[in-house]
């Protein structure tokens, strides 16, 4: 995963998990606005969203940012 969209992912946990509290739920959307800018990109999260870690379409924005601090570090 291309490191713009690890940090745009980090970013948005972040505030989430700051305005919303640890038990934020979040899909892969979340990352993008509402109007498809960035097709390629989106893709990206999708795949690794989906295909890489097999996540249901929502999850906690705390296993999604361990997922990819983690993954940072393989």
């Amino acid at each position: 995963m291309r490191d713009i969209l690890k940090r745009k992912m980090i970013e948005v946990c972040d505030k989430k998990i700051a305005s919303k509290g640890p038990e934020v739920g979040l899909s892969f959307y979340a990352f993008f606005a509402n109007k498809n800018d960035d097709p390629e990109l989106l893709m990206e999260a999708a795949t690794w969203w989906i295909m890489t870690h097999k996540l249901d379409h929502f999850e906690k924005a705390i296993k999604i940012k361990a997922l990819i601090c983690t993954s940072e570090h393989a």
